[in-house]
């Protein structure tokens, strides 16, 4: 019974707010199923299939599949019917809902055409963006680095001028520093892999070169001045193996890239106006 409840919802929230059959009256052929006067056809049935993820039709093959497939698309039926006999879709909650869904399905389609197709990534942007940050693919990658961190920017700012002008890292660390574990060690983290610090602390340190010094970065915790002293490299992961990751982090790159600048010719062209209060 579970089971069954999941399917009927899967089956229709698929094609929510499309109607598959039409009247008897309009259709003319061999159907599969009648409800009323409303006629499922075998191109409905088809058409409707076709719209499941492929992981959903999977539930639908076969003979036995495809029986109970039409079953649920009998169950809809009755449902919309009878949702319109009691009139809901002269609600003004169904009217709005259709709105809602009207406005995000014409987004969706202008965001396809305007930045989908505009930030797609080949092969070999792919293949060039590896060759030149083979860094970020390295199997057991490592660093080691110190950090001081404190609470406010200004305060940042501050040690991060007087370790330009020469004062000892270690030594600000311990008089400075707000992480007490690290700053009796002069700041120092010990050796971690991307991945075991936080996003914004680990970009910054992975770009420094051994002995070089941050700016200020700033994260939960507060701002970090971060130093790296040393650093384990290891071999760079095949391309082959991490081609589609590459793709896909280019991807995203790239339609943040072009939906910001989009956003701002729009900004141009429409008269917004919101009230901060």
């Amino acid at each position: 019974m579970r089971k069954t409840i999941i399917l009927l919802f899967v089956v229709m929230v698929s094609v929510f707010f499309v109607s598959c059959t039409k009247k008897a009256e309009q259709k003319t052929g061999a159907y599969v199923a009648k409800v009323g006067k409303t006629l499922i056809t075998e191109a409905d049935v088809e058409r409707e299939f076709k719209g499941l993820p492929p992981q959903i039709q999977k539930v639908f093959e076969g003979k036995e599949g495809r029986e109970k497939f039409i079953d649920e698309l009998v169950k809809k039926e009755m449902l919309y019917q009878e949702a319109q006999k009691r009139g809901f879709d002269n609600s003004q909650e169904f009217k709005q809902k259709l709105e809602d869904f009207k406005k995000l399905t014409l987004i969706s389609l202008l965001l396809e055409k305007e930045i989908e197709d505009k930030a797609k990534v080949s092969d070999s942007d792919a293949k060039s963006y590896y060759d030149t940050h083979k860094e970020e693919f390295m199997t057991n990658n490592q660093i080691r680095a110190s950090h001081i961190l404190v609470k406010t920017e200004e305060e940042a700012n501050s040690i991060y001028n007087e370790i330009k002008k020469g004062s000892d890292f270690a030594k600000l660390a311990q008089s400075r520093s707000i992480d007490t574990g690290s700053a009796k060690n002069g700041g120092d983290l010990g050796y971690f892999s991307r991945g075991q610090m936080v996003p914004d602390f680990e970009q910054a340190a992975f770009k420094l070169k051994v002995g070089e010094i941050s700016k200020p970065v700033k994260t939960q915790y507060g701002y970090h001045i971060i130093k790296v002293t040393e650093k384990k490299e290891g071999k760079p992961i095949e391309f082959e193996k991490i081609k589609e990751l590459v793709i896909q982090k280019l991807t995203a790159e790239k339609q943040k890239e072009v939906f910001d600048s989009y956003i701002e010719g729009l900004k141009k062209k429409y008269d917004v106006e919101i009230k901060k209060k």
